[in-house]
């Protein structure tokens, strides 16, 4: 099966808060990306607020819960307090936690799994006890699977921002997904299921696709919001979706 395409809303919620105005929508935006055949949302709520707001998490629970039952919300950041009852509050399908700074413009690493044990395994077994699955953000490196695995986390998910960034380089990109696909490759040996996310576009995603088949979902913000400026949400859904293969 084909990876799943998670919109994440961001980009959308960062324009909208230039201005004190309720536009552009980031449910309205979403209801559309949803009946346009996308799997799920994604959010990531930062301290700050200064794109999604924690008063949008709520809304988006609800689009989904009403009407796209099947679609999946999954919100993703930094494990502190505010944010794990933020979860806890809101019941995402899947919580993906990242190693960001709250001041950071955009993730930007993945975390450390060995070094950072002690902070990841106690917040990953309340997070199961709750019920939630979790996938941590992940940079392509093979030798840190197993370190990945035993946190106990569901999935990673792999930081996809150096091959992205080889978007006029074709070379360098083939060097940048070899990582990534033997990373997959280590992870899934592990246990482990496999996403990816940032810098994600039409032009990348079909190689990504063909070298990791088993990718289980892509979370995809900055570029399909570009895209739709271009071509509508709906238009640029049907594009990704294709992408990825379905």
């Amino acid at each position: 099966m084909p990876a799943k395409l998670s919109v994440n809303v961001n980009a959308i919620a960062m324009l909208r808060n230039r201005r004190d105005l309720p536009w552009p929508s980031v449910t309205g935006l979403g209801r559309i990306a949803l009946a346009a055949g996308a799997h799920g949302l994604t959010v990531h709520p930062r301290p700050d607020q200064r794109h999604i707001r924690f008063s949008d998490v709520p809304e988006i629970r609800a689009l989904i819960d009403d009407e796209f039952p099947k679609a999946e919300f999954n919100i993703e950041g930094y494990p502190s307090e505010d944010f794990l009852q933020l979860v806890e509050k809101h019941q995402p399908e899947q919580v993906t936690l990242v190693p960001d700074d709250p001041s950071q413009a955009t993730s930007d690493h993945g975390w450390d799994f060995a070094g950072q044990a002690s902070l990841l395994k106690p917040v990953v077994a309340r997070l199961k006890k709750g019920g939630f699955r979790v996938s941590l953000f992940s940079d392509a490196d093979p030798a840190a699977m197993s370190a990945a695995r035993d946190t106990g986390a569901d999935r990673i998910e792999l930081f996809t921002g150096p091959y992205g960034a080889c978007f006029d380089d074709s070379a360098k990109a083939a060097k940048e997904l070899e990582k990534l696909a033997k990373t997959a490759e280590a992870a899934l040996a592990a246990g482990l299921a496999v996403n990816a996310g940032h810098d994600l576009v039409v032009d990348n995603l079909p190689l990504l696709m063909k070298r990791i088949p088993k990718l289980a979902e892509v979370s995809i913000g900055h570029g399909l919001t570009a895209d739709a400026l271009e071509h509508g949400m709906a238009g640029t859904i049907r594009r990704y979706i294709k992408a990825c293969g379905w």
